[in-house]
């Protein structure tokens, strides 16, 4: 879903009853009989949720695989400058962040469709296989709006059977 800062954009119902129109019988406004006030449903809590997502950093979405010897993230970045991303790693915890600026226009009295996320975003991934930290062993690469992170997997020895005796 959206979001918006105006209350006069046609929503979905309003899309809908726009294409509809014509028709009398569904043109016509249905009354419907006063309802008693009833608590927030759990569709109407997250809506309110969506009204207070300033608060809250954007997630970046991710891609993360293995080859034989490497792991891979990947995530679109499209936007965002070197200088504007923090990529950080500790403990086998990926943490990518950092800001994409719209360049809000001042000119702009009203949006009519606000889709595009701008501002803080963060993201913190713990990796699936144990990967070594050190500088000559990871790569980051942001080229055409992806960021690759390539890691080196920690070689960890085949595992043995035991006797039991």
């Amino acid at each position: 879903m959206a979001r918006t800062n105006s209350d006069d954009l046609l929503m979905e119902d309003d899309l809908a009853a726009a294409f509809l129109g014509g028709d009398d019988e569904l043109s016509a406004p249905v009354e419907m009989p006063e309802e008693q006030p009833v608590a927030p449903t759990a569709s109407e809590s997250a809506e309110d949720e969506w009204d207070n997502a300033d608060d809250f950093p954007g997630q970046l979405a991710v891609d993360v695989y293995e080859t034989a010897d490497k792991l891979v993230v990947k995530a679109r970045t499209a936007g965002i400058s070197k200088s504007d991303l923090d990529v950080s790693i500790s403990d086998n915890i990926l943490t990518i962040s950092g800001v994409l600026s719209g360049g809000e226009e001042e000119q702009t009295t009203k949006w009519h469709i606000q889709e595009c996320y701008w501002g803080e975003f963060s993201r913190t991934i713990a990796l699936p296989v144990p990967v070594r930290e050190d500088e000559n062993s990871v790569k980051a690469e942001l080229k055409d709006g992806v960021l690759t992170i390539t890691f080196e997997k920690e070689k960890t020895e085949e595992r043995k059977k035991i006797t039991v005796q």
